[in-house]
């Protein structure tokens, strides 16, 4: 069968003093196996294997490079962005299938590579811009950011508590040398624990295996809507990179490593979800400009039926909210997740109406009009989709009352400024009877389905 990676490739890319280059170092000089090297410094033959004539004896040798010197361990290159594209390219191998070929001066082989890669990159620009993708931030080609688990992205904001705390660390480090450093752990004993979780072989549970593979479809789902599937208005992806299959490996990888950090033979839903956290952590998205979902034209009686009840404790001025018509501002990447995640469940569900009335006319069965007006969503069991499937990320009261908000404007949005979604008025439910007092059923709202002439491009 085929063999999956098993290690972990790290890169991190932030504004200069940051720290990088030290994290590398210390990473090198704690583990037994490490190798340090700078991108802008080695070649690719450095980095992988070069074959050398023999001053004695004239025939060809293998050298080995960083990365097979690494193997077993890590191999910390700086400043990976200064390398040549050629360079990088030289190294695909290596980052995915582990091994490394040679078929030069008569010499073929493939030599192990079994090593983790830690990274660390500038930005293009001196400093990251927050308004241009990972991508564009950093000099690398797609197929070397696949290969990376995860990227970890270091800024050098203002605040003054960090700012702080950074001098005063720099100062002391200063003047008492290594005296003003006291670990929680010693570097013997951090070795000691790495060969030790190393040797656990965790095993994957089934809760876990479909966590895994719930949050990869969840991952799929947004990044579709970000790469503009929903609407030709964006055509381009906006998030870091694209999720594909590699992201699914590498929730994998790290569910397993933390498995084993925990000491714990099996994998649970916990590393999952912690493993899904670093991963969305991960995926730096774009800022652009924010929507307007909400104009002058409001309708108050629609927002109470989406809960501003339960709002009403977030906002600091309820009353003055209500009573004079206002603007609500949703980011961009909120708005195209919730947009695309709306509009998905909306074409799924026709997609199944239209199979079960074709099914029925192949039967032959009569249809009565009450199961043809069924056809479509209530727009408040729409908002507790969304909200459901939103559920691992919420995890207060007040994040579920946000979310609850971003979703009905976001809708409101799509029905009167879009026009993408419509409503059935003619299909108000029923309102509750009075012989039932105990029944404290509220109207679910509107039938909503997609406009017809709206094209879900694939």
């Amino acid at each position: 069968g085929m063999r999956l990676r098993g290690d972990i490739n790290v890169c991190v890319v932030g504004d200069p003093s940051t720290a990088k280059s030290q994290f590398l170092k210390y990473v090198a000089g704690l583990l037994p196996r490490a190798v340090f090297t700078s991108g802008k410094a080695s070649s690719a033959a450095g980095l992988t294997a070069s074959v050398v004539r023999d001053d004695e004896t004239g025939d060809f040798t293998v050298e080995a490079g960083a990365l097979m010197l690494a193997d077993h361990g890590v191999c910390c290159i700086d400043e990976f962005d200064k390398m040549d594209a050629a360079d990088q390219v030289a190294i695909h191998e290596a980052m995915e299938q582990q091994t490394i070929s040679i078929a030069k001066a008569g010499i073929h082989a493939t030599l192990n590579a079994r090593t983790s890669i830690l990274a660390a990159a500038n930005p293009v620009a001196g400093r990251y811009d927050r308004r241009l993708t990972l991508r564009q931030n950093v000099a690398m080609s797609a197929p070397i950011m696949s290969r990376f688990d995860l990227f970890f992205v270091v800024l050098d904001d203002p605040a003054d508590v960090a700012d702080y705390n950074t001098a005063r660390h720099i100062v002391r480090v200063h003047q008492l040398r290594d005296d003003a450093v006291t670990p929680p752990f010693a570097p013997a004993a951090l070795r000691r624990y790495i060969r030790f979780a190393r040797t656990i072989l965790p095993v994957l549970r089934e809760d876990a295996a479909r966590l895994l593979w719930e949050s990869y479809r969840n991952l799929r789902q947004e990044d579709v809507g970000a790469g503009g599937m929903l609407g030709a208005s964006r055509p381009t992806a906006r998030n870091a990179y694209r999720i594909t299959v590699r992201q699914l490996e590498s929730l994998v990888r790290l569910s397993e490593a933390l498995a084993r950090a925990h000491c714990s033979d099996v994998i649970t839903v916990a590393h999952v979800r912690e493993a899904v956290r670093l991963l969305r952590r991960s995926i730096v998205h774009v800022e652009m400009d924010d929507v307007d979902v909400a104009d002058d034209a409001a309708d108050p009686a629609e927002t109470a039926d989406a809960g501003t009840d339960v709002l009403a404790r977030v906002l600091d001025d309820a009353d003055a909210s209500a009573a004079q018509p206002h603007k609500v501002t949703i980011k961009r990447e909120d708005f195209d997740r919730i947009r695309a995640m709306l509009v998905l469940k909306l074409h799924e569900v026709e997609e199944k109406d239209s199979a079960r009335q074709g099914a029925a006319e192949a039967t032959a069965e009569p249809s009565d009009g009450a199961e043809a007006s069924d056809e479509g969503m209530r727009h408040a069991d729409l908002i507790d989709w969304y909200l459901a499937q939103r559920e691992d990320v919420m995890e207060s009261e007040l994040d579920f009352a946000a979310e609850q908000q971003k979703a009905t404007m976001v809708l409101k949005y799509m029905l009167d400024v879009e026009g993408c979604v419509i409503a059935l008025r003619n299909a108000e439910p029923e309102q509750p009877s009075e012989e039932a007092p105990g029944d404290d059923s509220e109207p679910r709202g509107p039938l909503l389905m997609l406009h017809p002439n709206f094209a879900i491009d694939s």
